[in-house]
């Protein structure tokens, strides 16, 4: 199972972000959060490095994404 997982969130990394529709983005960021949360229930048993990495890749690019659904304020 922890193959399968870490396959889907190198998959989701390296998924381009352009030409997306905001629910595209919404359910993007959905699931960066649950791969997240599936990976940190795992890391918490074996404390592997490497799950730490991925959690800080896939958080970055739930960030970009969250970043661009909210946009720039308007001053």
């Amino acid at each position: 199972m922890t193959e399968e997982l870490l396959e889907h969130a190198e998959e989701f990394v390296t998924r381009t972000l352009s030409h997306m529709s905001t629910s595209d983005r919404v359910s993007a960021s959905r699931e960066a959060k649950k791969l997240i949360l599936d990976i940190n229930e795992i890391y918490k048993e074996t404390k592997d490095s490497n799950l730490m990495d991925v959690m800080k890749r896939l958080t970055e690019k739930k960030k970009k994404i969250e970043k661009r659904l909210k946009g720039t304020p308007l001053v």
